[in-house]
């Protein structure tokens, strides 16, 4: 008579990704990521601003204001983001993302109706994959899978 074997305790238990990196490298990374995209960030707005023309001390400060103000609101929302239900989650990164690309095309001397516009299309790209990813690695409640 034939008989079922029985299941084994690694089908039953969902599997984890190893993390390879320690408490501490994650800490000075949430520190370190903000930070670095701000400076990027900024040093892009503040070469849109001046349109090829000689870097001024007012240049500079707008930059590193600019740089300051993203990195402040980039780890706001990577912080509270992952604790909304995922379409407020994908719809927080469409919002950012969306905004900041408008504020830099602004920057360039264009018109409010195309930087508005090329800031809601690449919004709405991030916002389309955001709730893809989050729809396929989370369940109903915002529980990871993998």
């Amino acid at each position: 008579m034939a008989h079922a074997a029985p299941a084994s305790r690694r089908m039953t238990t969902p599997r984890r990704r190893p993390d390879v990196f320690s408490a501490r490298t994650h800490a000075a990374a949430a520190v370190a990521l903000p930070v670095v995209l701000g400076l990027i960030y900024g040093f892009w707005a503040a070469a849109n601003r001046r349109h090829g023309g000689p870097i001024t001390g007012w240049n500079l400060l707008f930059g590193f204001l600019t740089a300051l103000v993203f990195a402040v609101v980039f780890a706001a929302v990577w912080r509270l983001a992952p604790r909304l239900r995922r379409e407020l989650h994908a719809l927080a990164w469409f919002a950012f993302t969306g905004c900041a690309i408008g504020f830099l095309v602004s920057q360039s001397g264009e018109s409010v109706l195309k930087s508005a516009g090329v800031g809601l299309v690449v919004g709405v790209g991030v916002l389309l994959t955001m709730f893809y990813r989050y729809y396929t690695h989370e369940d109903a409640e915002g529980h990871r899978l993998d």
